[in-house]
């Protein structure tokens, strides 16, 4: 297929063809009618205007809105200063740098619609963590948000990064002036289905951040999968939540899907659990993604605010504790849908539908993906036994320009997502821990996140964290890490309460030899515990 990327960077560092993991879009009959020539820009914003939708409100937030028009011709302005101002050839990759907000939504948008890459980042890297991915992606032009243009300007010392243009000011120079005089139509590239759409870079959970690059087809699979079969939503939805744009949990759960059914999404710059929780009840959204975290701090502080407007709420980035869904269960009568989904793979690929729920476990597999647990040879193992996660479906891990931790991730076909699962007998797969994070302890297997349920489960416990650290005599030990709520002491008494209350719900083997109280958990900006740090610690 003939790409329409001029600039062939991100296509020559691929993988091997040899090392994709199998991609299989036969299963749905959505993902088999892409066409060969695809701009999913186009597709999730031109054809919404051609059907009619052009008066409905594609974007809200707090002080305003934009209808899918609206949105439309802003994103067209953007894509023809890049193309007409800044120079860009497609291929060519841009850095993206901003909150959530509906500017960062049309530059995203904008930057497909000319033929380039998107490379979105988190809000609060700094310099440094900025000129790694502009180094890793060859990237000489990025867009960002003026209140966050310092460290990018600070980047561009020791990166290849040539051009740092800001929006959100009236600066004559700024993106949004040279926009406003640019005519409200486009003329998309003609991109290839397969030609780069964007490359999602890591959150860090266990070292440094990953490239992983993802094509225009994909980003229409996961729009056609997880949210058709699983989360079931409806045109008059308002999408809202915490995660970042520049996570493809946000990137997904806040943009892409409300705009593929034709909701309205709700971009918040400040989702921190008390706004979300205000905005819910003040601007009337209907559904949630987030992390367990911020459902299990909403669910403690909710009191006598008004929730009745949400119908539908989405948790992933990390383990749903059982505690976690029964809290939010009580609260707000909603049963919350669990989903694993990785950057490797875009987005959920296990989950389950509300009536389908089983309450700790994290589902089935989404139809048009396939799932299995396996032991170290790849071999499936038994339905009850514990291995390693193995998924292949209409997306897939490509890495960029690293073909090491590209073997790592997909053998023989399968993208092995480094989380041990049992899978019962009814397909339903049960999380046990990161296959990293397992604690050996006396010659047990102890799973990390089973320990940190029981903890939360005690009045006193805000947040935990538990790995495993060295010990002479055992190998490891389980080590917690604890938030305390308001109110509970740090000592040696509440040491001991909370090692009684673990050895009193699960095998006393497991319980915490060591627990240390901490002011806070380090965690990446979306939220994932960084059980790597905790081991630093020590």
């Amino acid at each position: 297929m003939s790409s329409g990327h001029r600039d062939t960077f991100a296509r020559d560092n691929l993988p091997p063809r040899a090392l994709w993991p199998a991609m299989d879009y036969s299963v749905l009959p959505a993902l088999a009618s892409y066409p060969a020539r695809l701009n999913c820009a186009v597709e999730l914003l031109d054809r919404r205007v051609q059907a009619g939708d052009g008066d409905r409100v594609a974007i809200r937030w707090p002080a305003g809105e934009w209808t899918c028009a609206e949105l439309l011709a802003t994103v067209n302005r953007i894509a023809r200063v890049l193309v007409e101002d800044l120079g860009l050839v497609s291929g060519n990759r841009v850095l993206l740098h901003g909150p959530n907000n509906p500017m960062m939504a049309a530059c995203w948008f904008a930057i497909l619609k000319a033929g380039g890459i998107c490379v979105a980042t988190m809000p609060l890297l700094r310099a440094r963590e900025l000129a790694a991915i502009c180094a890793k992606a060859a990237i000489t032009l990025a867009l960002t948000d003026v209140r966050l243009a310092a460290e990018l300007d600070a980047a561009t010392a020791s990166s290849p990064l040539e051009r740092v243009v800001r929006f959100g000011t009236d600066d004559t120079d700024a993106l949004d002036a040279l926009a406003r005089s640019k005519p409200s139509t486009f003329d998309s590239v003609d991109t290839a289905a397969d030609d780069v759409a964007l490359i999602a870079f890591t959150s860090g959970t266990t070292g440094a951040p990953k490239g992983t690059v993802h094509f225009h087809r994909d980003v229409l699979a996961i729009c056609d999968c997880f949210p058709q079969s699983i989360l079931r939503a409806g045109r008059d939805d308002v999408f809202c939540g915490s995660p970042p744009l520049a996570f493809t949990f946000g990137l997904g759960g806040l943009l892409l899907f409300p705009l593929r059914i034709g909701a309205t999404a709700l971009l918040l710059e400040d989702a921190k659990p008390p706004q979300l929780l205000e905005s819910i009840a003040r601007l009337g959204a209907t559904v949630c993604f987030t992390a367990p975290t911020a459902y299990r701090a909403i669910a403690g502080i909710a009191g006598a605010r008004d929730l009745s407007s949400l119908r539908k709420c989405v948790s992933a980035g990390e383990t749903l504790p059982l505690g976690t869904f029964e809290q939010w269960e009580r609260t707000t009568g909603i049963r919350i849908i669990d989903g694993i989904g990785t950057t490797e793979m875009l987005h959920i690929f296990i989950s389950a539908a509300e009536p389908d729920v089983r309450p700790g476990s994290t589902g089935r597999v989404v139809p048009g993906y396939r799932a299995r647990v396996v032991d170290d040879a790849g071999n499936e193992v038994p339905r009850g036994e514990v291995g390693s996660l193995a998924v292949r479906g209409p997306t897939g891990c490509r890495y960029l320009a690293d073909e090491e931790r590209q073997r790592g991730y997909v053998r023989d076909g399968w993208n092995h997502t480094g989380d041990a699962y049992v899978q019962d007998d009814d397909g339903y797969f049960w999380y046990q821990a990161r296959t990293d994070d397992m604690i050996i302890s006396s010659g047990y297997n102890i799973a990390g996140p089973e320990v940190e349920n029981v903890l939360l489960e005690h009045a006193a416990v805000a947040e935990c964290g538990v790995v495993g650290l060295a010990d002479d005599e055992r190998g490891s030990v389980v080590s917690a890490f604890i938030v305390l709520r308001n109110g509970f002491d740090a000592n040696e008494a509440m040491v001991k309460t909370l090692q009684d209350f673990v050895k009193a719900s699960i095998a006393p083997f497991k319980y915490p030899r060591r627990i240390r109280f901490v002011e806070q958990l380090p965690r990446t900006q979306t939220g994932k515990l960084q059980r790597f740090r905790l081991r630093e610690f020590e």
